[in-house]
């Protein structure tokens, strides 16, 4: 008889600590990989994201098909069709007029493109069948709120419908194709709780239900951008919220990387649409990519890359159209050491509040931040003075309340039309040159209001939004000109 030997180990998983006590006889869970001394992992995965232009035809849809057909567990994140969510504004837009006969001329414009991508992408006629039928009850569902009163609950529900056609279309195409999959729908797992941030208790409890469902799948699809609020309504995480659902997904899966596939070879070092000659970074630190996600880099959401910090799960941003292109790693021990990029964040207000008294009599401060505090507008920049202190925001939705609070304690001036050039890199304190190159490079710019030393890895300038091309050429050329 074999000798059973019984060994201990302390997983920690999902932040709590469970002891798993188990025989060698004894088969493991699929979804645990286990090396020898050194206990259970989750198994090996990587997170795929493809954007709205990358599924935006039935050509991008075979391209992405190519590039998930490949060994390993992984979940491919897909945002609507590219152009879909603009549609879908426009119809709630519509409805919430009460004009349903306009609502109804939208839904059947956007239509004939989803059925003409279904006629160019499958082969079989079995399956081209099944595709329009899935298009023709989606469709019915949408022309169903012109024939109701329309409420604004259900905005978010039209709104979800992009990413719910698409991803149906996409998986029934990997079937028609022979390449094994399964939907894995983001609805029953993905959530934001009342403040409106997702709720990651809920979606790693919820998440592992759902892939306990489909052990032996290995390609899994899923919705990026929806969700649902702590209700259980149909809600969203914004714009660009594909990429967060991604991250999300892979922080809460253990995901070994995160792809983001785009229509861009990687984040570059300046705003490719105002600067030519521009490159692709190889790596970024996470706070570096933080920071140019946060001040205008379009190609990445800002809040995608807190979860994969925090699990310190690398994120790899590549280029659908172009697969030779390195693009770019972000990770948490990247080359430092230099200037990486320049970003430009626009639609700045300023805000400049003087104080009959000292700025720093106790308690002025305070009151200022509660005020934006209480209309939950984010500061951008501060900058202060011994009686003053100028302050920018990047929504304008309380503005007006805003300032007449602020009147109360000092006299307030609005600028609107300004610009934040965000400069990132590695500043560490004992590295001389870099504020010199960047200041010389914008020596012909007017700047209103500078922030260095907040962060080691952003130096940022405010100025106003008819300079902002020329600021931006004139750091590519002080700055990278070395390159």
């Amino acid at each position: 008889m074999d000798q059973i030997y019984v060994n201990l180990w302390a997983v920690e998983y999902q932040q709590q600590y469970y002891l798993i006590y188990f025989c060698l006889n004894l088969a493991l869970p699929p979804v645990f990989k286990f090396n020898r001394g050194a206990g259970f992992k989750s198994e090996v995965m990587k997170v795929l994201k493809f954007g709205g232009t990358s599924v935006g035809s039935a050509e991008r849809m075979k391209r992405v098909a190519e590039l998930t057909d490949i060994p390993g567990k992984r979940i491919v994140v897909l945002s609507a069709m590219s152009g879909t969510t603009d549609q879908l504004v426009k119809i709630n837009e519509a409805l919430s007029k009460k004009n349903n006969k306009e609502a109804a001329t939208l839904i059947g414009e956007l239509e004939p493109r989803y059925l003409n991508t279904i006629d160019a992408l499958f082969r079989n006629e079995e399956y081209t069948g099944k595709a329009r039928e899935i298009i023709r009850g989606h469709f019915d569902f949408l022309r169903s709120f012109t024939q109701d009163v329309f409420t604004s609950e259900e905005e978010k529900t039209v709104l979800a419908e992009g990413e719910l056609m698409t991803t149906e279309i996409f998986q029934l195409y990997l079937e028609e194709m022979k390449i094994p999959s399964a939907l894995l729908p983001a609805l029953n797992f993905m959530r934001i709780n009342e403040e409106g941030e997702p709720d990651m208790p809920y979606i790693e409890k919820h998440l592992k239900k759902e892939l306990s469902k489909h052990l032996h799948t290995e390609l899994l699809i899923t919705q990026g951008y929806i969700c649902r609020n702590p209700f259980g309504q149909v809600d969203n995480l914004k714009r660009g919220g594909s990429d967060y659902t991604a991250s999300l997904i892979g922080a809460a899966a253990g995901a070994e990387e995160i792809q983001i596939w785009t229509d861009i070879d990687g984040m570059h070092n300046n705003d490719p649409r105002h600067v030519p000659d521009t490159y692709p970074i190889a790596e970024l630190s996470f706070d570096e990519a933080e920071e140019l996600a946060y001040f205008g880099a379009k190609i990445l959401h800002p809040a995608c890359i807190l979860p994969a910090q925090k699990m310190n799960i690398p994120v790899r941003l590549l280029n659908t159209l172009q697969l030779e292109a390195r693009g770019t790693v972000i990770k948490q021990n990247a080359e430092g050491g230099s200037i990486k990029a320049v970003a430009a964040k626009d639609n700045i207000t300023v805000i400049k509040i003087k104080s009959e008294r000292m700025l720093m009599a106790y308690g002025f401060l305070r009151n200022v931040f509660e005020v934006f505090e209480r209309y939950k507008t984010p500061i951008d920049m501060i900058a202060t003075s011994e009686v003053a202190v100028s302050l920018t925001i990047d929504n304008n939705t309380y503005l007006d309340p805003i300032v007449n609070e602020l009147k109360n304690y000092a006299t307030v001036d609005v600028e609107t039309n300004q610009v934040i050039i965000c400069i990132v890199g590695d500043f560490l304190a004992e590295k001389h040159g870099y504020a010199t190159k960047i200041f010389n490079s914008l020596a012909q710019i007017p700047i209103r209001m500078i922030s260095y030393g907040g962060s080691k890895n952003n130096i940022s300038l405010l100025i106003g939004a008819g300079h902002k091309k020329e600021a931006l050429m004139a750091l590519n050329k002080g700055v990278f000109s070395n390159r």
